[in-house]
């Protein structure tokens, strides 16, 4: 499948600290896709400042403001938004491809055109955390070890499903319902969808994008959750 373009949602609860980072990660991954992108910030009730950065990435990213306080409906929204301006033009959903990330995440440099070339419905990455100061080293092998464990289909590539790194054909995500207006697992709720519906999953583990190490995370059962779950079995953060 060939695609036109590219719409990428970053949901934010004031994460002004993070998301500058985040949006020149999308940026340089969105100049390395031969079509046009638009970046759609979701500023969800947002209190610190954030949306003081609108209008200096450029037209192609575009500010949206919510106050859900809550991700999966921040995702939707944005997603919701992209539909808006795309149907102005007539696009047809088969060939755009979407994708989402998280504000205190970034994105490598072939983030998108990965997810773009894999012939997939639906592509599901991982993540990594590479600024570990303020945990101790007996915590980190904890965490790398219960990450490596977490179950996974026979032959379907890894286990995890992150919202901060996932992505999906734009027709296919609106004939599934798109994200529902969940605080936590909105994403694996959606991937549930696909799978149950026998859609394409790619499963790459291979498709990386940085994190941040907090415990104390937007979503209750979230990433953060599960880093802080996995750190505290035998001790905790140090």
């Amino acid at each position: 499948m060939t695609f036109d373009r590219a719409v990428v949602v970053i949901p934010a609860h004031d994460e002004a600290d993070n998301l500058t980072k985040c949006l020149k990660s999308v940026l340089v991954a969105a100049a390395c896709v031969s079509v046009p992108v638009m970046t759609v910030v979701v500023l969800d009730a947002c209190t610190d400042g954030s949306a003081d950065l609108a209008g200096q990435f450029g037209v192609d990213v575009h500010f949206v403001e919510v106050d859900a306080r809550n991700v999966g409906a921040a995702r939707a929204a944005g997603f919701a938004y992209g539909r808006s301006v795309y149907d102005a033009e007539t696009s047809d959903e088969s060939r755009i491809w979407y994708a989402t990330t998280d504000a205190d995440s970034r994105v490598d440099g072939d983030w998108l055109l990965r997810q773009m070339n894999s012939g997939a419905d639906m592509v599901l990455g991982v993540v990594r955390v590479t600024n570990w100061r303020h945990f101790s080293a007996s915590s980190v092998s904890r965490f790398v070890a219960a990450y490596r464990a977490k179950p996974r289909k026979p032959g379907a590539g890894h286990g995890h499903v992150h919202g901060a790194n996932m992505g999906f054909r734009a027709d296919a995500y609106w004939a599934h319902g798109g994200f529902e207006p969940l605080a936590s697992g909105e994403d694996v709720d959606l991937v549930r969808r696909f799978d149950d519906s026998g859609q394409r999953v790619d499963r790459d583990a291979g498709l990386s994008v940085e994190t941040s190490a907090r415990d104390d995370g937007r979503a209750p059962r979230g990433f953060a959750a599960f880093l802080k779950k996995s750190m505290s079995r035998q001790g905790g953060a140090a």
